[in-house]
């Protein structure tokens, strides 16, 4: 079966992802690689996971009953997905903007995964996404992601913390074991997919000057005009 992220995108815009386990400071990395670059007067765009309007509720709704299985949570979120690639990324790369987006699919390969969910039928599911020029892996020790999580609130969610697997009935003993299957999976997809692995345990700014480093010199060949169809004498993005 052919799948689309195997394979580089024929859109002029620039895709960067990042991913990592909760914790691991990857949404603070983008949020500061974005605000260079709109500085750098580079248009910009901005997406993050699970926030299509189109299945956000019924998402929350399972959550919160604890209704939904691993399959179904899956398949949710690969909607979710479908309908931001179609709505707030494509059209934007189509564009020639750089489009940053907090988590892609291999959040769904490395969750869902660990959920009990076959990985290459969740890699067949998600066959429509486009691959990144950039997908940068945060890693980081479990504890010190705990720690960080801690530090902004008191309580551990839900999910977050895989309490629905069953794992521990101590929410921070869950959540160990759970990000820790997590992180393997992540090791594993890095490799396949080629991610670049950054360590999260560095200075927030020595992360930050390594990135801006990584993305400066794809830019190089950053040629920002509107991808144009020809269709009938009539040009259409």
């Amino acid at each position: 079966m052919a799948r689309l992220f195997d394979q580089p995108h024929p859109y002029p815009g620039i895709l960067i992802i990042v991913e990592g386990i909760d914790g691991s400071g990857k949404s603070t990395q983008l949020e500061l690689l974005q605000k260079w670059l709109l500085s750098s007067k580079y248009r910009v765009f901005f997406t993050e996971w699970n926030s299509s309007a189109l299945v956000n509720e019924t998402i929350k709704r399972g959550k919160k009953k604890n209704l939904l299985t691993p399959t179904t949570f899956s398949v949710l979120h690969a909607t979710d997905f479908s309908d931001r690639l179609a709505h707030l990324i494509i059209p934007p790369l189509k564009a020639g903007m750089i489009v940053c987006a907090d988590r892609y699919v291999y959040t769904a390969f490395a969750r869902d995964v660990v959920r009990g969910v076959h990985p290459e039928w969740v890699r067949n599911m998600y066959g429509f996404a486009v691959k990144p020029d950039l997908a940068f892996y945060f890693r980081v020790p479990i504890d010190v992601s705990l720690k960080r999580i801690l530090n902004g609130r008191v309580e551990l969610k839900f999910h977050e913390a895989g309490m629905d697997l069953g794992l521990s009935d101590d929410p921070r003993e869950s959540f160990k074991l759970f990000q820790s299957k997590i992180l393997e999976e992540y090791d594993k997809i890095s490799g396949e997919f080629g991610l670049t692995v950054m360590d999260a345990t560095l200075s927030i700014q020595k992360q930050q000057t390594l990135i801006r480093e990584i993305v400066r010199e794809k830019l190089k060949d950053y040629k920002p005009t509107p991808f144009l169809q020809k269709k009938e004498n009539v040009y259409v993005a």
